[in-house]
């Protein structure tokens, strides 16, 4: 099946190139990322005919910078040539194959909907509804860590939804929503508003060309303004139906179930007058929406077929890995053979682990798909290298001797937290310190990443993974930090504050000492004062307790006073007596245990 492809494509080319010659080769191929020496040789003129030309149109270009294809077009109208886009033979470039199918083709396909908006507004619980299930429960900070695409049976007529996370530090993830969706669902909270994230998801949603749809939510809520969040909207573009706009707005109730009827009638009937289409009846190709590894079945991937039917035993090549599907499945672990345009399905028998984003393509045998897939990653290695070479002389050209560089080596349960957190640590900009990522992969943290932060002086983030005793040991040998996380945003937060030198002293409680209590005697001023002697450790005035009885803490406070006979004294050692009194607490009792702590500072 691919190589018909590659041969149309080719055929398409061949095409262009005789279109080129009786135009008298006044044409210029658009690629991306050109750059004035790409466009200046394409043209036949020196680097400095094309950076008169940019000058001249005001645009003030380096010769390394990469040109838009708006600002190619207008030098190139202005030198006589005219701009086409190019045409992608090399089957290595095959997630940039534009391949269009004859009407005849194309059959309708279920509408593919991605949810978005802000934290707290309800997306998740609208799913929740929608599916008859319950999502919610074990997500920490009440974010939804991961993408999960599914579908819905409607009526007979399937759904499909993405979930994507509603942080603004999930852009990322909503950037690949986004990409692959028709409808998107913009929800927003009646009782809150328009926040910053739900403007973020709304330029993704504008840059996906979807149609949108604004589900406001909570409108059950005794505080819920719904004209107040269609007016605000209205300011971006989002101008109501029923104000004579072109959008939809559908008020719900994601928890009591209200409203989402009209709103899955809404999708249908979109679907039914925009008839989205797709072949099914060539190489499946499409989109990877999140990887993870599980102990069981090895790489497990989440795709969704955008055109083409894939089938258990097709050869894939994904990104830069490859492999023969061997199962596929919903989110509901139901089996299937095969998978059509718009369908999400959960596959195993993947040699690496995908990026979050990747393109899929199936090919016709297992040699090609895995010489396609190490050539890619050879051609991607040497990209990064020149980037990072790039990156390292503009940072010592630019910065001086004064630049630092903070390490990190990141661990996460997926690739889709790994591209989240990347992102998300990509955007912090402190002046004079930069951020360089030693390794980023998914798993737990083992002894071979803490051998390589030591190596590397890094940092090692785990997110949703954690070492076991052995690496914490090894960690703790080496002088490597690990710093664990289950939210993404808190990364940000704590890694910018550091660099900043911002970051709060973290403090932890140390046992220091015990004394067994051998007496009692009441003050009328003090209360309650233990007569005891220290059987470990130490005792310092102003210490942190816990007072313990037959092995149950009965109260934890602070030291009020501490003597030795009358005198007041700083400290009490091991094999001495001393008298304490703890702060508002006066049940002590004989054989009562006091166990003596102070917070300690831990070194960041």
């Amino acid at each position: 099946m691919a190589k018909k492809t590659t041969k149309k494509v080719s055929q398409n080319k061949n095409r262009n190139k005789k279109q080129d010659n009786q135009a008298g080769e006044k044409i210029v191929i658009f690629k991306e990322n050109m750059t004035v020496p790409n466009l200046a040789e394409q043209m036949g003129v020196s680097n400095a005919v094309v950076i008169k030309a940019l000058m001249q149109l005001g645009v003030m270009a380096s010769i390394n910078l990469a040109l838009d294809r708006e600002t190619i077009e207008l030098v190139a109208l202005e030198l006589g040539y005219e701009v086409q886009d190019e045409v992608v033979t090399d089957v290595l470039r095959y997630d940039e194959f534009v391949i269009e199918d004859e009407e005849k083709d194309l059959k309708l396909r279920p509408a593919v909907v991605t949810v978005m908006g802000h934290v707290d507004h309800g997306k998740t619980t609208l799913l929740d509804t929608i599916r008859k299930s319950r999502v919610t429960a074990g997500e920490h900070g009440g974010i939804t860590q991961h993408i999960g695409a599914y579908q819905v049976d409607r009526n007979g007529k399937k759904i499909t939804f993405i979930d994507t996370p509603g942080h603004a530090a999930f852009t990322e993830m909503r950037k690949r929503g986004a990409g692959v969706t028709d409808i998107v669902i913009l929800v927003v909270a009646a009782d809150d508003g328009v926040m910053p994230q739900t403007l973020e998801a709304l330029d993704h949603a504008k840059a996906a060309n979807a149609k949108i749809i604004v589900a406001v939510n909570k409108i059950d809520r005794p505080t819920a303004n719904p004209d107040q969040v269609m007016s605000e909207l209205s300011n971006y573009g989002l101008l109501p139906e029923e104000w004579g706009g072109d959008t939809p707005y559908i008020k719900i109730s994601a928890l009591k179930n209200e409203g989402i009827d009209k709103l899955l009638d809404l999708i249908d009937l979109i679907a039914e007058i925009e008839e989205y289409k797709a072949n099914p009846n060539r190489e499946a190709r499409g989109t990877v929406i999140e990887a993870k590894l599980d102990k069981g079945r090895g790489v497990v991937a989440t795709l969704i077929v955008q055109s083409g039917t894939l089938k258990v035993g097709d050869n894939v090549v994904v990104g830069t890995t490859y492999g023969k599907v061997r199962t596929m499945e919903d989110d509901l672990k139901n089996r299937f053979k095969e998978a059509t345009p718009s369908q999400p399905v959960e596959i195993t028998g993947l040699n690496e682990i995908p990026k979050a984003g990747d393109i899929f393509m199936a090919f016709e045998d297992e040699r090609t798909t895995r010489q396609i897939a190490e050539k890619r990653l050879t051609l991607e290695k040497e990209g990064e290298d020149q980037a990072m070479r790039a990156s390292l002389e503009n940072v010592f050209k630019n910065l001086g001797d004064e630049t630092k560089e903070l390490n990190l080596l990141i661990k996460a349960d997926t690739q889709g937290s790994i591209e989240a957190l990347r992102n998300v640590l990509m955007t912090i900009d402190v002046e004079g310190l930069n951020i360089h990522i030693v390794r980023a992969s998914v798993g737990a943290i083992s002894e071979n990443d803490i051998i390589l932060a030591s190596a590397s002086n890094a940092i090692v983030i785990g997110f949703s993974v954690r070492p076991t005793g052995n690496v914490r040991e090894i960690a703790k040998q080496e002088g490597v930090e690990i710093r664990l996380y289950n939210v993404i945003y808190r990364v940000a937060e704590e890694i910018e504050q550091a660099l900043k030198g911002m970051l709060e002293p973290t403090f932890e409680e140390v046992v220091i000492g015990q004394v067994e209590v051998r007496d009692i005697f009441k003050s009328s001023k003090v209360g309650t004062i233990a007569g005891g002697y220290v059987t470990d450790g130490i005792v310092k005035r102003d210490s942190l307790v816990r007072l313990i009885r037959e092995g149950v803490v009965i109260y934890e406070g602070r030291l009020a006073s501490l003597k030795r006979f009358k005198d007041d004294v700083r400290e009490v050692r091991q094999g001495y007596e001393c008298g304490l009194s703890i702060v508002n607490y006066n049940d002590i009792k004989v054989n009562d245990v006091i166990e003596v702590s102070e917070l300690k500072e831990v070194e960041v």
